[in-house]
């Protein structure tokens, strides 16, 4: 039996009933989580022109577009709502081998899910199967293929199809199928999150979910694909062959031990190895109060990774809000210059703010040997700040806030929803999308729900 019919074989076999207590909450604080990332893009101008290009394909009105509240066919719905998850990169984040942001296929489980008159319920199962098949797949190859240039939307185009495909009610065969026709046609370049980024850097995982939306529609309808994409000839594990893969990863404990539970959320919208200097530079601000004009020198101490793909000279003079929010001498310069770093650090007059362009001069990333030795098990940052009186202050983290080691309470991922939603929902909204999020699992008729998160419903 190949790989890929194996996993549809989870994805179909799958029953609420078999899922742990401890996954289900998880997967609703994630859908939550999710919710407040996509409200808190809604306003941003690449989302405009998103939302343009949405409204001219048309489509059957079967799937809500967050934000602005009307229906789409369910691919399109799957693109827009994924987009607006991904847009600030505040999402989750899961990173071993590979990085994953499993939440990126919310969107697509979601719109699939309301087209076919699911339940909550049954929504809540494709929102395991996408967590607990992408997370699998960051162990899978060694190393990962993010490391030999390939994005990890590489992955993702192999789980949303079987996402997709559990709402659709597809049979085992059209499972594999599905998985087949988007997992041959996905693949997707690591230059997205290189150098001077574009808005191409939120969409490539997006792209992915809603492939695998369109690749179980065209399955439904009897359309073939290769049966055994992965370790077929010319499959994945021949093509890209400068990895090691474990392919038996891709099965161990699936259906039995769940792994959502070690994905972690974000305490600042940007890419995830910038969390812990973030963190070492905001707490020494808070415990000696400098002032932006006391700093002399900022050294940071990361992972190779870090410094190489977060330094880069385009980092050092970011133009736009995809390279600031991976520049990590932007966001600690932010952090240093507002105590604080949010969705609002990434405007377009932030971007221009003379204290923090005056604080980029004096930032240092350097890769430090012993801390890359440890990652990805610990995902330590050392910041060393130098003031113009010559004192030297100095903080390590190893555990980012939001991580499994460092989780967010419930108090605190409702605060960050309410924070995200404000500039779209009204406070009562607000108390509307929590409640019914925490009690997911009652909702009958999912269009009810994807209403409470509509912009046009405010009074």
């Amino acid at each position: 039996m190949s790989i890929s019919k194996q996993m549809a074989e989870f994805a179909a076999n799958l029953q609420y009933d078999d899922i742990p207590a401890d996954a289900i909450y998880e997967a609703k604080r994630f859908l939550l989580d999710s919710m407040g990332c996509a409200l808190a893009a809604v306003h941003n101008d690449d989302m405009a022109m998103m939302y343009r290009f949405t409204d001219k394909l048309g489509g059957v009105p079967e799937a809500t577009i967050i934000g602005a509240g009307g229906k789409t066919n369910a691919p399109n719905a799957a693109l827009m709502n994924c987009l607006l998850t991904r847009a600030l990169d505040y999402n989750d984040i899961y990173w071993e081998n590979d990085p994953s942001h499993p939440s990126d296929m919310i969107g697509a489980a979601l719109a699939a899910a309301e087209a076919n008159g699911k339940s909550g319920k049954d929504a809540l199962i494709a929102i395991l199967i996408a967590y607990e098949l992408e997370l699998r797949w960051c162990h899978a190859a060694e190393p990962g293929v993010r490391e030999v240039g390939w994005h990890h939307a590489t992955l993702t185009q192999f789980v949303s199809p079987l996402v997709a495909g559990r709402m659709y009610d597809l049979d085992l065969d059209q499972l594999v199928a599905a998985t087949g026709i988007s997992g041959s046609s996905h693949f997707t370049l690591g230059g997205v999150v290189a150098g001077h980024l574009t808005n191409m850097k939120n969409t490539a995982d997006p792209l992915a979910s809603q492939a695998g939306v369109i690749a179980a529609l065209m399955a439904r309808e009897g359309y073939s694909g290769p049966v055994e994409v992965l370790e077929g000839k010319e499959g994945l594990f021949e093509v890209l062959n400068n990895v090691e893969w474990h392919p038996e990863v891709l099965l161990d404990g699936l259906g039995e031990q769940f792994l959502i539970t070690r994905c972690g959320y974000k305490a600042f919208p940007t890419e995830a190895l910038t969390h812990q200097p973030i963190s070492a530079a905001l707490q020494i601000r808070q415990e000696h109060h400098l002032a932006p004009d006391q700093i002399a020198e900022v050294l940071v101490e990361t992972t190779v990774r870090g410094a190489d793909i977060l330094s880069d000279p385009s980092k050092y003079k970011p133009k736009t809000r995809e390279t600031a929010d991976h520049s990590l001498p932007y966001v600690i310069a932010a952090a240093l210059a507002d105590g604080a770093v949010l969705p609002s650090s990434f405007s377009d007059e932030k971007l221009q703010d003379p204290v923090i362009w005056d604080l980029l001069g004096k930032i240092n990333v350097v890769a430090d040997p012993e801390i890359d030795a440890l990652f990805p098990r610990v995902k330590r940052a050392r910041v060393s700040i130098t003031t113009t009186a010559g004192e030297k202050y100095t903080a390590q983290v190893d555990h980012a806030k939001g991580s499994p080691e460092n989780p967010l309470t419930d108090e605190e991922l409702v605060a960050k929803f309410r924070a995200n939603a404000s500039g779209v929902l009204t406070p009562e909204q607000m108390d509307k999308a929590i409640e019914a999020t925490w009690k997911f699992e009652e909702i009958d008729d999912l269009s009810d729900y994807m209403a409470l998160f509509s912009e046009t419903t405010k009074d």
